[in-house]
């Protein structure tokens, strides 16, 4: 770094632990300490633990965001996709929506991409697969499932009916088991605007490769998941996987074949690939290899953390171990993150990341919930409201946190809203059709 120049720190990613991390640069770097650029395809962040909720409509999608530019007042934010990174040239390649891509110069270097969903070569997937890891994911999901109870309401062939009432979510942990929950728990209330449909002519299935879901709160509360949600009704195929879902028929390693409109990929996740574009060290699952103070293994200038990198767990009792790619982990490292650049910055020495596990919770639709914290079980309402009240803690800024409030004292005094807005995938097809000269 060159005497007398302003650092340059350029945190790659504007999820949680990008957008925390550099939240508490702004706060914390002195005037003229250093600048602060942020680059994500997206303008906000999202937070994913409420998109379950966000899908079923008991939130409003846009509460479950940050706008990047709002809280990141001092930094400066660039909408782009990251496509190489050379550390040994402190340079990195991003190409915006529109134009050319071009190189960001930098000094110090912060590695927040996260991870994308991991999928596998499986026929169909890609063309007929709907992911939940975005808010715009969980949007269209929404409006898909609403949009088949409409179908199904207004369609004489009895093949159409029950594939638009066929939903299949494929993976058991948080992600699939609580989007699951709250969906099925929405078309369920929703039913009361469509007579013509049955609870009955509903068929929701989970599938997982597996011998249980929800590792993460214990045997215990994973066992009774599987019989609260088959209490429900829906199917639970463990041990079992998919192994083609062409044009929505969907064949499993185990019973027969059927057909579904709606096939939900929630099955694990995988470090952003982008990273094997660079020439920084990585483990054997695509990620930065980090010490336990979250500086990248070998280099300098250069941090890691959250999904995308390898930080060593320290409360683990096995050597090797490292933190696993959740919500509990990127919260804690972000703040960690910024104050061990700033001491850096100062000549101080950072300081490493150990996190005591306390526990899990998860949501499985209105009033329903499992927990396992500092070693108590909870289920039910109790868990669900834990589940609430933990995640409303870790939800970014005091705007959001006011407004999901809002959100959830509106649930309780008026009743869900059921419409779907599919048509949005399409939103200039009307006038197309009117601008178009007939014939």
């Amino acid at each position: 770094m060159t005497q007398g120049k302003v650092p340059h720190i350029l945190v790659l990613g504007g999820g949680y632990v990008g957008m925390y991390t550099a939240l508490g640069l702004q706060k914390k770097l002195r005037q003229g300490q250093a600048r602060v650029t942020v680059v994500d395809p997206r303008s906000y962040m999202t937070y994913q633990p409420f998109l379950p909720e966000a899908s079923a409509g008991a939130l409003e999608p846009r509460h479950v965001v940050v706008p990047l530019r709002r809280v990141l007042r001092k930094c400066h934010v660039v909408t782009a996709r990251v496509r190489s990174i050379s550390h040994a040239e402190k340079k990195v390649s991003v190409e915006p929506e529109i134009g050319d891509p071009f190189d960001i110069d930098y000094d110090i270097l912060v590695v927040a991409l996260g991870a994308i969903a991991r999928t596998l070569p499986i026929p169909g997937l890609a063309d007929v697969g709907i992911g939940f890891k975005q808010v715009e994911e969980a949007i269209g999901l929404r409006n898909h499932v609403l949009d088949r109870l409409d179908i199904a309401a207004s369609t004489t062939d009895e093949a159409v009916r029950r594939k638009a009432l066929t939903f299949v979510f494929v993976g058991g942990g948080y992600a699939g088991a609580e989007a699951l929950g709250e969906l099925e728990n929405m078309a369920q209330y929703a039913l009361r605007y469509y007579p013509q449909i049955s609870p009955r002519d509903m068929r929701w299935v989970l599938v997982d490769a597996a011998d249980r879901i929800l590792p993460e709160v214990g045997d215990e509360m994973g066992v009774y998941t599987v019989e609260e949600l088959s209490k429900r009704g829906i199917e639970i195929r463990l041990k079992t996987f998919l192994e083609s879902c062409v044009d929505g028929h969907v064949v499993l390693s185990k019973g027969k074949p059927f057909d579904a409109d709606t096939i939900v990929w929630t099955a694990g996740v995988k470090a952003n690939p982008v990273l094997a574009d660079s020439d920084l060290p990585l483990d054997e699952r695509g990620r930065v290899s980090a010490s336990a103070d979250m500086r990248v293994v070998g280099v300098d200038d250069a941090w890691a953390a959250g999904d995308n990198a390898a930080v060593p767990d320290l409360a683990s009792d096995e050597p090797d171990a490292t933190c696993a790619p959740n919500a509990q982990h990127a919260v804690r490292q972000a703040k960690l993150l910024a104050k061990n650049i700033v001491a850096t910055l100062n000549g101080k020495e950072p300081k490493q990341y150990r996190h005591k596990y306390v526990g899990s919770v998860a949501g499985l639709g209105l009033y329903k919930g499992v927990a396992h914290v500092y070693g108590i079980k909870v289920k039910g309402f109790p868990a669900w409201f834990m589940h609430r009240s933990y995640h409303m803690s870790k939800m970014p800024t005091f705007n959001r946190k006011s407004r999901v409030i809002v959100d959830w004292t509106m649930a309780l005094l008026f009743r869900r809203e059921v419409v779907s807005l599919g048509r949005m995938r399409m939103p200039r097809e009307e006038f197309r059709r009117a601008a178009t000269p007939k014939p």
